[in-house]
């Protein structure tokens, strides 16, 4: 596929160099990034493609005559209804599978990290499973269908309220599977969406990011999945063998439960241990894991709804469905025992800690997956919450005596939802306000240095160039409140044991504190609605991010960012795009390769994380004519740190290396996101070597000047992190980089004369 050999394209274009430019998250379109409305595609499809400008543009090549051509991605992480949709019910497990990426570096932590992560993961679908069976089988099965005053004006339940109770769960239980199902099958058939795209032979060096390579249609991804599927169906399986074992347990209950038990047990043994979830032979065509899961899984849920629906027994009457509350609240307690354990894993560190000042101080994986948790909590208890308002016709508050009422589990994951809200807004004010000082220090001291001596028709654009300063460090604040977050969602989390005893929110409260039980009442519905209020942001930001620029950069950042990452904890998880982007990317320079002198990959924002992985991958033989421009690049603020395993120091020194350091890294104070990479050369910092790591980050200072321009137009704007290619230093660094490729090619007598063609 890479193959660069001159003789193999006749036409090739002597002393000429491609500029390609890859845009960050939610980018701009192709125009706006060639600067010209005229554009026409040369290569990839709808959904991502290549551009260069068309034969009607003023401006058709770039700096120092480049050869102009972007690459669009954006459409590939989800189109603007599947991202609505998805953006609310799969976060979840989006965020799980960006903290299996994030462990520490250092392969001693990796076992232990990947275990814990993908049980965090298997309890988020097991929480999906018992959300559906809480809506359907709980509410809707057993406590509306009897009670008469829930049944009342509901015609189209009267149907079922007549059924023996075990042949109305066994037919209800339908629909809970069905989820099951319905999530099992959207994600078998996202991944197939790529799977033309193919990646070069890796190199064996390469093993920090070929983990990522065709992840998603690996065996080990197709096990995972299965193993997800069989869990949650026999988690199913077991909500209704524990109220059928209420009822009395017979030989044929007490069976089932202990295989249905067994496959549980299965399932959790093969996610602590990889080995076993990776094929013994990559050679066979059918993988009989996923078969065996499938059929013993299937094979139980059969004889569990024949066993339900078809004994005939007593069943005891009860509030809700029986042992079903105290299901839910197993899973939540065992949430918060494997939140503790990772963050007891990730704090002991063979070695000792590494001391340098980290954004989330290197708790990354154990806040996400905590957020992760709260989050799934959260949403759960509003859906059954919300379901039980509308069946008990409750108009604000929902009381203890109405018809339909969510097991405790539920009530107490609304509850810490609100108090951790509350609490975490408390804290990130308090934060700020302890950091205010500092912050307006520095970014007087950087907005002396940049502007000296301003004239005083400047002192209102001098003021905001130091707020934008001010509003950027917040970035750094980031990490004291996400562990403050953290703390205090696994403390909500915890709130599972109460519930696994049979304690409930509000008479707890009124005996311990002497409030009112009706104050709690009051409490968990305005935590319900925080919570809608939170699911109606998020379909906001997954319907918009196309229609507005305010949008495009914040609503679908987290999105983008995200799906990034393969599915190597939830196989669940809306699909990775890595899987297209970074093989199309080097599918397409190595055929610029080998028609042109050289190419200058610009990456802005997460497109310079794209063009990071895309240069490990590139051969040997492609990389000698390619250099690189990053601009707003989170490689070193965000990545590096979040993802220290993939995207640590090491790797950014590998990546300069392969391209011979033929890399300019741009970068403000005013920009949120963006930074230096190896150098901030600011004033105090010490000197690095060698000297060609040194010259990589340059600072830019942001607006290039406070004054009006020539003729009473207003001052230049302050960028931050928007995309700069119009700037004059972007296109001196485009220029210089092209100048330096042609320097080191015309150096490079080990390869073959460029008019052997």
């Amino acid at each position: 596929m890479c193959d660069v050999t001159p003789s193999s394209v006749p036409g090739r274009l002597s002393g000429e160099i491609v500029e390609l430019r890859v845009h960050g998250v939610a980018g701009t379109g192709a125009g706006q990034m060639l600067g010209c409305q005229d554009v026409r595609q040369v290569a990839g499809d709808r959904r991502a493609g290549f551009y260069r400008p068309g034969a009607q543009s003023r401006h058709t090549s770039g700096p120092g005559g480049t050869v102009l051509e972007a690459y669009q991605w954006s459409e590939l992480p989800s189109g603007t209804a599947g991202r609505t949709l998805s953006l609310v019910f799969l976060l979840p497990f989006m965020l799980s599978n960006v903290t299996f990426w994030m462990r520490p570096a250092g392969g001693g932590l990796r076992s232990g990290v990947t275990a814990l992560c993908r049980l965090l993961a298997l309890t988020l679908t097991l929480l999906y499973a018992l959300t559906a069976a809480g809506v359907v089988l709980d509410l809707l099965g057993w406590t509306c269908l009897g009670s008469s005053r829930c049944l009342a004006g509901r015609g189209w339940l009267s149907w079922l309220a007549g059924r023996p109770v075990g042949l109305r769960l066994a037919l209800l239980a339908l629909v809970p599977f069905a989820a099951v199902a319905l999530a099992w099958l959207l994600s078998a058939r996202q991944v197939r969406s790529y799977g033309a795209f193919r990646l070069p032979a890796a190199n064996s060096q390469d093993a920090h990011f070929t983990a990522l390579d065709r992840w998603d249609v690996s065996p080990t991804a197709k096990r995972l999945r299965a193993i997800h599927v069989a869990a949650a169906v026999v988690t199913l399986d077991l909500v209704l063998l524990a109220a059928r074992a209420a009822a009395g347990a017979s030989v044929a209950v007490i069976v089932l439960s202990a295989l249905t038990g067994a496959l549980l047990a299965t399932c959790v043994v093969l996610l602590c241990f990889s080995r076993l979830l990776e094929p013994t032979s990559t050679d066979s065509t059918t993988d009989r894991m996923p078969v065996a899961l499938h059929v013993v899984a299937g094979g139980l849920t059969v004889a569990t709804l024949g066993a339900v629906a078809m004994e005939p027994v007593r069943w005891p009457r009860s509030n809700g469905l029986p042992r079903y509350d105290a299901i839910v609240a197993i899973v939540f307690v065992a949430q918060t025992a494997l939140l503790v354990a990772l963050a007891v894993l990730v704090l002991w560190r063979p070695g000792g800690r590494d001391r340098r000042p980290a954004l989330l101080h290197g708790l990354g994986a154990v806040i996400v997956a905590t957020v992760a948790a709260g989050l799934a909590g959260a949403l759960s208890g509003e859906l059954v919450y919300r379901t039980a308002s509308l069946l008990s016709g409750a108009t604000f508050v929902l009381r203890p005596s109405d018809p339909a009422v969510p097991a405790p589990a539920y009530r107490w994951a609304i509850l810490a939802f609100f108090l951790t809200t509350i609490a975490g807004a408390a804290t990130w004010a308090i934060i700020i306000l302890s950091a205010r000082a500092d912050r307006r220090r520095t970014a007087a001291a950087i907005v002396t240095r940049d502007y000296p001596a301003p004239p005083p028709e400047a002192t209102t654009q001098v003021q905001r160039v130091r707020k934008a300063v001010i509003r950027a460090s917040l970035t750094e604040q980031l990490g004291s409140l996400g562990i403050a977050y953290a703390c205090l969602t696994v403390i909500g989390l915890a709130a599972g044991v109460l519930a696994l005893v049979g304690l409930e929110p509000g008479p707890l409260v009124q005996s311990r504190l002497g409030v009112p039980s009706g104050a709690v009442s009051v409490v968990m519905a305005i935590g319900s609605y925080m919570i809608l209020a939170v699911v109606g942001g998020l379909l906001v930001g997954g319907l918009f991010p196309h229609e507005t620029a305010g949008f495009r950069r914040y609503g679908g950042v987290l999105w983008d960012i995200g799906t990034f990452w393969p599915h190597a904890a939830h196989p669940f998880a809306p699909p990775c795009y890595t899987d297209r982007a970074v093989p199309e990317l080097t599918d397409r320079i190595c055929r610029l390769a080998r028609r042109y002198d050289g190419v200058v990959l610009s990456g802005h924002s997460h497109g310079s994380v794209i063009l990071a992985a895309t240069v490990l991958r590139l051969p040997p033989e492609v990389r000698r004519r390619v250099a690189l421009l990053t601009y707003a690049s989170p490689l070193k603020r965000l990545y590096a740190q979040l993802h220290p395993a993939y995207f640590g120091d090491p790797v950014l020194h590998e990546v300069g290396d392969r391209i011979g350091w033929r890399w300019l890294n741009l970068w403000s104070d005013t920009d949120p996101i963006g930074g230096w990479i190896f150098s901030g050369h600011r004033p105090g910092d010490s000197p690095l070597r060698p000297s060609r790591v040194a010259l990589v980050d340059r600072r830019l200072r942001d607006p290039e000047n406070v004054l009006p321009r020539p003729g009473g137009s207003p001052p230049p704007q302050v960028k931050g992190h928007m995309p700069n290619e119009s700037d004059d230093r972007y296109a001196a660094a485009v220029r210089e980089l092209a100048d330096r490729l042609r320097a080191d090619l015309g150096e490079q007598s080990s390869w073959p004369d460029r008019r052997a063609a």
